[in-house]
């Protein structure tokens, strides 16, 4: 019985999977997830008045980068022809916390999940980053696929998570 983690061939060895019999479909995948802190640092950030300049804007940029990188730092992930990345952090008063969303868009023989997982630690570790002189206890958390749409498995959406389907337009459009 073959495994069901596609990752390992039949003597358990890690390989990258052949996506080559796969069809090239549109491919999108949302990821989130937070970074908590103290008020203090959170109103710096809403200020613009970190000492390294403006956090939100230099991390969404980042987040970017990152999923553009994500095959050079997951070793068995396949470098994609990525169509679209939109990234967008909201400030959460109440819990004290900056939330990051990612979606990622690709035409190709595998999803992106990783790419949109990625693109949010690599944007909240930028924040944590530009932060630290001011909050070294900051803490990442919750992050997690939110959906997946495209290719043979079909759409998947986390549970209590209104899909998105068509939907293109983002606040930092």
């Amino acid at each position: 019985m073959p495994s069901p983690l596609t990752h390992f061939d039949a003597k358990g060895r890690a390989q990258m999977v052949d996506v080559a019999g796969k069809d090239v479909t549109h491919r999108v995948a949302r990821a989130t997830g937070w970074i908590r802190m103290l008020p203090s640092t959170l109103a710096l950030i809403e200020s613009g008045t970190a000492t390294k300049g403006d956090v939100i804007g230099v991390a969404r940029v980042a987040a970017i980068q990152a999923t553009k990188r994500t095959a050079d730092l997951i070793p068995l992930c396949h470098p994609l022809p990525i169509t679209r990345v939109v990234v967008d952090f909201e400030i959460d008063r109440s819990s004290s916390a900056v939330r990051c969303i990612a979606r990622v868009e690709t035409l190709g023989r595998t999803g992106v999940e990783m790419e949109a997982l990625t693109a949010v630690q690599v944007g909240l570790l930028t924040v944590y980053d530009m932060c630290k002189a001011a909050d070294r206890g900051m803490v990442i958390e919750g992050v997690h696929l939110l959906e997946k749409r495209g290719g043979k498995s079909g759409d998947w959406v986390a549970a209590g998570e209104p899909a998105r389907r068509g939907q293109r337009k983002s606040s930092n459009e």
